[in-house]
């Protein structure tokens, strides 16, 4: 059971090792150290110094879908850092492999994580996606952690939109850009707009504007330890989740069980 080779980032606390986790590589940083990732990057990338980083997030339906979409499991290996968002990943990684991962970096604790660290370091936050409702409630939520939010957008809008929101984004002056535009027209986005963004750091974070405005309730703490939180999300919207979760949760689990801890092929 093989990690991949530790990552140098300039400096001792920016040193992280990835281990394959249910087939996705998959970093082993900490909710601390992930934020201290954010600060370093996007203080680097200021004056379009470089391209941003894409932060993608691994739990059990990202790992399913991989499995099951060549297409998306291409896209998803073009992710600059993927973390842990599933506690199912930590616990995989922990058991099956020799490198593990510390600690779950759940998405909707990550957001506000990371808005205190930028205010501490003056960087600033673009929040893309949901209803203009929801983005307009979210942002607000995020904005009493400190950080200054630039700007924000709903995430309707076509193709043919697509350079004017990148515009608006540029014009802004974020350093890190949330895009919460559904699986997975989020990864395809941060893709396709990689070149033309100048933030320092792209990180896909689902549904989590509605968690964070409030519209969505977290499970209990034992149940998100317990890599539970899914069956908690079921029994709030059996309807819109348990097709999804019939398929992708055997899946997960197999992937979780075979595709971890393994050397990729070179």
């Amino acid at each position: 059971m093989s990690a991949h080779p530790a990552c140098e980032r300039r400096s001792g606390s920016r040193v992280y090792s990835r281990v394959t986790v249910g087939g996705l590589d998959t970093a082993c940083v900490s909710r601390r150290q992930l934020g201290g990732l954010m600060v370093g990057d996007c203080l680097a990338a200021r004056g379009g110094r470089r391209a941003p980083r894409l932060v993608f997030a691994s739990n059990g339906h990202a790992i399913a879908m991989a499995a099951l979409d060549r297409k998306f499991r291409e896209t998803f290996a073009k992710a600059d850092l993927i973390h842990a968002d599933g506690e199912p990943v930590v616990a995989a990684s922990k058991l099956l492999s020799d490198t593990p991962v510390p600690e779950r970096s759940a998405t909707t604790d990550f957001l506000f994580d990371a808005a205190k660290d930028a205010a501490a370091h003056g960087l600033t936050f673009f929040l893309l996606g949901s209803t203009e409702d929801i983005n307009a409630r979210a942002t607000a939520k995020v904005e009493q952690a400190g950080v200054k939010v630039v700007g924000r957008r709903n995430g309707y809008f076509s193709r043919d939109e697509e350079a004017a929101v990148v515009e608006a984004i540029n014009a802004s002056g974020a350093d890190v850009l949330w895009v919460g535009l559904g699986v997975p027209f989020e990864y395809e986005f941060c893709l396709r707009n990689k070149s033309r963004l100048k933030v320092g750091w792209v990180v896909t974070c689902g549904g989590c504007f509605n968690f964070a405005a409030g519209d969505y309730q977290r499970a209990p703490v034992w149940m998100q330890k317990n890599g539970l939180e899914w069956l908690f999300r079921l029994w709030r919207e059996p309807r819109r989740l348990f097709w999804r979760y019939l398929v992708t949760n055997p899946v997960a689990i197999a992937m979780l069980l075979l595709k971890t801890g393994v050397k990729p092929a070179s």
